[in-house]
Parts: C-alpha cells; structure tokens; sequence
C-alpha cells in the first residue's frame, strides 16, 4: 500500500475521474493499456498554462487501480506548483506505470509506453521517477523526443537525483537557518526516512556538512550500506515521528505527515524530499504552524530534479543547474519569512507564489 494514498474507500467508483478527491481540475487523464508487453499506465496532464506538462514516470505495485490514479493526480498537481514556483516554463504532469519494477520492467514495455508518450505530440514530457533508471528513459527516447532525464553520452543531463539532493539541501539548510539563526548543520540530529537515490546523496551532503544523521528505510540491506559508506546511524526504534531530533528529512514515499504522525512529530524542522509529504495540505500545514515546526514546502525543495531535466530542453550547462538548485535556498527563505508576516501556512505561501506565477501568464495569453 503506497502511504501517501487515501483510503480506496473513499474513492469515488460512479465518478471515476472527475469525482476523485484529488482530482483538481486537471486538463487530461490517458489510460494506456497494451496486452502484448502487459503495459498499464496512466499519465495525468494537470496544467500546461506555463509550458508542455513535465513529470516523471513513476512505477510502482499499486494494489489496485484507484490508488494509482490517486496517485498520479495528486503527483501532476504537485509539478505544476513545483515548476512555477521555480520560475520554469513548463506545466505539471506525471505518468504512473502499474506493476513491479524489478520483475515486471522490460524494454518492450518502456517503449510501448514511450510510443503512448508521444500520442500527445509534446503535451506531456517524460522523465525518471520511483522505479525507473536513466537507462529506462534512454529506451523511452528511441521512439519519442518526448522525454528528459536520458543519460549524459547520449545527450542528456544524466540521472537527476544528485541534483534533487542538492536542492533539498539548499532548502534545508534555508529552513535551518530561519529556526536556528544559523545555516550550518553540524551536531544538528537529522532522520533521513527512506535512503533511495535521492536520500543517499542527501545524507552524504549532511555528513559532509557535519551532520549527526540517522538514516530509516524498510530495506535492511541498503541501510547496513549506507551506514558504512557515510558513518550514518541506523534507527532502532519504534517511532521515527516521535525522535527528538532537529530535522526530519521524509525522502521516501508521501503523506507521513498525516493524522496517525504530526502530534507525534518533535522535529524543529521538516525538509525532504518526498511528494506530497501533507496528507492534508490545509489540516496539517496548520497544525504544524501551531506547533512551531517549520515545514520547508516539498514542491518548492525537491525541484532541483526537474531544474536538471529542464536543461535538456533550454540548452543549458552544470553551471546553471546549479545556480538554480542553489536559488531554493533563498526562496525558501522568502516563503518562510513571508508565512511569517503574513500568518498563513509555508506550504499555502508557496502555493500563493506559484497560483500567481500561472494566473498571470494565463491573463498574458487571453490578452
């Protein structure tokens, strides 16, 4: 059962689409289907208002099909706030594939469903999410243009994980230095919850930062290898919420901030690099603004992974990568601040941010 997904029983199955909870007025939903390669997937174009709809391809084994389409519609959302508020010209868009990744992932199935990608002439761009690897999207790409992320010899920007660490870092840090008066994380405690691509560059940025990081994962291997490679300590409790640590980094799936977690929750800080990490965005961002957690909004930190792929399309180098990751610091800054002054909640000052980003493009296009 994926976390961040509602309860399949409050789906509505007489309103497939339109009538599910997180269905926001998305544009256009595609459910692909191929009997020969055993390909099920559906991408969801949320809003293309800035720029074609940009997000990853995420596959995963969904229990069943409500919980995918939940899952995909509440991940387009979220692009399309993650490159506004980033200042990028692309909509939001996701794409998930329903099935195993380690068993059930063939180059037959990624290129049938590269050839559904392109059925949209350039609506959608596809890129790498949850179980998918640099490698897939170069097998994406030889029957689409439609798709980012493809390795470096062949063009592209590479694996964007490194990046998406990077930025959360930079948000971190942003966060760190709002709370603490000081952006400098060494002997601050930071949980890092789930240690995948992304978490595993986070904890060596931590770890080079001087960090005291503990690492959380449900696989026992991985995380016997990372604490090796970095010195990190493995968590041996029961309640990873309720850790009186400085930081929690949630890096795995979304919603762990939900109504069975927050009052647990004892962090100063919440920045990682999950999707969605508000299972309520409105309940739960206040309840940690009453709190005095500061919540790092997830859309905004975690955009350094579509500022790399974005690179295949405008034709930029390393260098301006990295002067864009290095950016979320401080918007993330001007976010906190501007909750602050404003008294609303840092996910709805992000959110402000970015419906303002979209709505004046879109009185630009009418004029």
């Amino acid at each position: 059962m994926v976390s961040e997904l509602i309860n399949t029983n409050q789906l509505s199955k007489a309103d497939p689409v339109f009538g599910q909870l997180s269905f926001d007025n998305h544009e256009q939903v595609v459910f692909c289907n191929d009997k020969d390669t055993g390909l099920k997937a559906i991408i969801g174009i949320h809003n293309t208002v800035l720029g074609p709809a940009l997000g990853g391809t995420r596959m995963w084994q969904y229990a069943n099909e409500w919980e995918a389409l939940n899952d995909v519609l509440r991940l387009s959302r979220g692009m399309t706030f993650k490159s506004a508020i980033t200042g990028l010209n692309l909509g939001g868009g996701k794409a998930v594939i329903i099935g195993d990744a380690k068993t059930q992932k063939t180059p037959e199935l990624m290129k049938r469903f590269g050839e559904f990608v392109h059925s949209l002439s350039g609506r959608y761009i596809t890129a790498e999410d949850v179980g998918m690897e640099t490698a897939d999207m170069d097998l994406v790409r030889e029957v689409t243009p439609y798709v980012t992320g493809i390795s470096e010899d062949k063009g592209g920007a590479g694996n964007p994980s490194p990046i998406t660490a990077y930025g959360v870092f930079m948000g971190m840090k942003a966060a760190a230095k709002y709370k603490f008066g000081t952006d400098v994380l060494e002997d601050k405690t930071v949980i890092v919850q789930g240690i995948g691509h992304v978490g595993e560059s986070l904890v060596e940025h931590l770890t080079n930062d001087g960090a005291k990081v503990i690492i959380d994962d449900i696989n026992e291997a991985r995380l016997a290898a990372i604490s090796k490679k970095y010195g990190a300590s493995i968590y041996k409790g029961s309640n990873v919420y309720a850790e009186d640590v400085d930081i929690y980094a949630p890096c795995a799936l979304g919603a762990t901030i939900n109504d069975n977690t927050i009052n647990s929750i004892r962090a100063k800080v919440i920045a990682g690099a999950a999707n969605n990490q508000l299972a309520d965005e409105i309940k739960h961002g206040r309840i940690l603004q009453e709190k005095g957690i500061v919540y790092a909004p997830d859309f905004l930190i975690n955009a350094g992974g579509i500022i790399n792929v974005y690179a295949e399309l405008e034709n930029y180098g390393k260098q301006e990568i990295m002067r864009k990751t290095e950016n979320i610091y401080n918007t993330t800054l001007e976010i906190l601040n501007n909750a602050e002054t404003n008294d609303v909640t840092t996910h709805q000052a992000a959110l402000d941010i970015a419906l303002g980003r979209i709505e004046a493009r879109k009185k630009e296009n009418q004029q």
